[in-house]
């Protein structure tokens, strides 16, 4: 597994690069689960972070006007996204693949796309984690995430269990798509994400000192993280990020 970090500004992602983050994700908490990162503040982080160290950007959590979408989108890849992540919330299986569907039409070669959907997906009215992978793959996108939509201390595993999560992953990989799970994740979990093989995990409230919002990404619980990610997956990590 491939941990990855999410902030807020360029400084947070110097810290979390420095402690072993593999991804660096740019995102505005105050702004719902993937809150919409603003291109100045992705360019920024690019520009303060090693080339070679990959930089994810949300987009927002949806719902999506296609047209919104792809311009979200671009303006992202401008600024330096290797990947931009698309919320489904509030969206059909036909509304999502007509938005994941413009993003990928308008996105420059090379920038991947990823479909992020929610572990409590009924109260997200979002589509459901057994539809997304062949949703996402039909509409050009590169991967798969599953987050949780509403932050109320409830995380991945108290909606989805760890047979639901295998079946997600692998899921992803029968539709040639690289997987991700999220969603209030704390250190302790990364030992039961293991087994189950993502490609990525994310975390933003378990790295920083404080809460998700208002706090900063700290070195130590970051470098925490690594050590529980690599307890958990003996160290591997998967070619497929």
């Amino acid at each position: 597994m491939r941990l990855l970090v999410s902030v807020v500004d360029a400084a947070e992602a110097l810290v979390a690069a420095q402690a072993g983050a593999d991804v660096i994700d740019v995102k505005d908490p105050s702004r719902g689960a993937l809150g919409e990162a603003s291109p100045p503040v992705v360019r920024a982080v690019r520009l303060a972070t090693a080339a070679d160290l990959p930089v994810s950007v949300a987009l927002g959590d949806g719902p999506f006007v296609p047209a919104t979408a792809a311009a979200r989108a671009v303006a992202a890849a401008q600024a330096g996204a290797a990947f931009v992540k698309l919320g489904l919330r509030g969206t059909t299986p036909a509304e999502a693949r007509a938005s994941l569907g413009a993003v990928r039409a308008n996105l420059p070669a090379g920038v991947r796309l990823v479909a992020a959907g929610f572990a409590d997906f009924e109260r997200a009215g979002a589509p459901s984690p057994g539809d997304l992978p062949a949703l996402a793959a039909a509409a050009g996108a590169e991967g798969c995430l599953l987050d949780t939509a509403v932050k109320d201390g409830r995380g991945l595993f108290h909606w989805l269990d760890e047979a639901q999560l295998l079946a997600f992953v692998e899921s992803c990989r029968t539709h040639g798509l690289f997987s991700a799970l999220a969603g209030s994740l704390r250190a302790e979990d990364l030992r039961r994400l293991g087994p189950i093989g993502p490609d990525l995990v994310g975390v933003r409230g378990a790295a920083c000192a404080g809460d998700r919002v208002s706090g900063r990404v700290d070195a130590e619980r970051v470098r925490t993280l690594v050590r529980m990610r690599d307890a958990g997956s003996g160290g591997r990590a998967p070619a497929r990020v």
